[in-house]
Parts: structure tokens; sequence; C-alpha cells
């Protein structure tokens, strides 16, 4: 298991960074908020989680300690797997998360692509007790480059989520038509929320 990692930033995209350590380049995958508190040439440390399966070895990674347990935790819940609960922290703060969960606001949990009415009623059932509201500092934001960059950076994202190139440009669009300076973190949150149908 790798609990950690400690490296060189070389890459970073909207759903992944590249750390490079002893020569090797690791792809984690993260939320936009995780990656924007990282810049290309530091060193950093990220908390990570290893999902084995049969065909692949794909790290997570995560800035606090809240949301590798609030990952873990989504992943108790039947047909949550560990891209739904990225996607899930994705779209929702553990804050946000935890309050939704402990009230019982499954319309805020729908707002996340993918998770319906059975899907978040489930969630709250089953982890309504198991967590509390988590406070933390996320005042973290992306440079914000051009829209066309963005644009691309969030449809690749996307796709990588299984949306298909139709209903991204849609959604994207959208997004950048009502917050044209949005940065590709923004946006890619934005995106989610509409492709959710909740936006």
């Amino acid at each position: 298991m790798i609990a950690s990692l400690t490296g060189i930033v070389d890459r970073i995209m909207l759903d992944s960074v590249i750390i490079t350590e002893g020569g090797v380049g690791y792809r984690v995958f993260a939320t936009p908020d995780t990656l924007a508190t990282f810049t290309r040439g530091s060193t950093v440390t990220v908390l990570t989680e290893l999902v084995v399966r049969e065909d692949s070895l794909t790290l997570y990674g995560f800035a606090q300690p809240d949301q590798q347990e609030l990952f873990l935790l989504l992943q108790k819940v039947s047909g949550i797997g560990p891209r739904m609960a990225l996607s899930i922290l994705s779209v929702l703060h553990p804050q946000e998360l935890c309050a939704a969960l402990s009230h019982s606001d499954t319309a805020a949990l729908q707002k996340v692509p993918g998770v319906g009415k059975r899907v978040a009623e489930r969630l709250v059932v089953e982890l309504k007790d198991k967590v509390e509201t988590i406070s933390g500092d996320e005042d973290t934001t992306l440079l914000a480059p051009t829209q066309s960059n963005v644009a691309t950076e969030v449809t690749e994202a996307l796709a990588g989520l299984g949306f298909s190139q139709r209903e991204t440009e849609k959604a994207i669009g959208l997004v950048l038509q009502a917050t044209p300076d949005a940065d590709a973190a923004t946006v890619l949150r934005k995106a989610l929320l509409h492709l959710g149908g909740r936006a």
C-alpha cells in the first residue's frame, strides 16, 4: 500500500498530477481543489490511496486527511467506486458533503452526476451517523488560463469521467457563457453540476 508520496510536481492536469520521485513519474488522480494546491517544480507530499484492479493500479491523492477519510467512507456504500467517490468530492467540499449527509439533504447529493435519488438516499441512510461537519481552509484557486485552454482541459477531464463530447461541450459552453473568466477548476465544478441536472 502506498500511503503517501513525496516528490517533485512534474505536470499538473485537470484531473491528475504527475509527481516524480526516484526517476519514476506517478500519476495521481485528485479533485480540482487538491490540484489547485500544487505548483509545477515544487516538492510536495500527498496522502494517497492505491486502488488495485485486475488490469490497473490507480493512485488517488488528497491534500487533507478529511478528504481521504471521506473517499474511503463513500466507497463503503454499495455502488460507489473510487471514481464516483472522487466525483462526489469534486462537486461537494468535505464540509458540504458532511452537512448534506448529516441533514439528509438528498437534493445536494444529487448535484453530483450519476447520483440519483435512490443513490442519494442510500448514501444518507448508510453514512448519516458516520460523519461530522468538517471545517478547514479551502481558499485555493488556479491561475486563469484562456477560455480555449480551459474548455480543452475540462473536456478531457469530463471525458475521463465517462461523459460524451456532446454533453461536455454543452455544459462547458453554458458555464463559460455565464462566467467567462472562470478558471478550469471552477468550470469543471459548474459543468459537473450542469451534467448532474442540478445547476
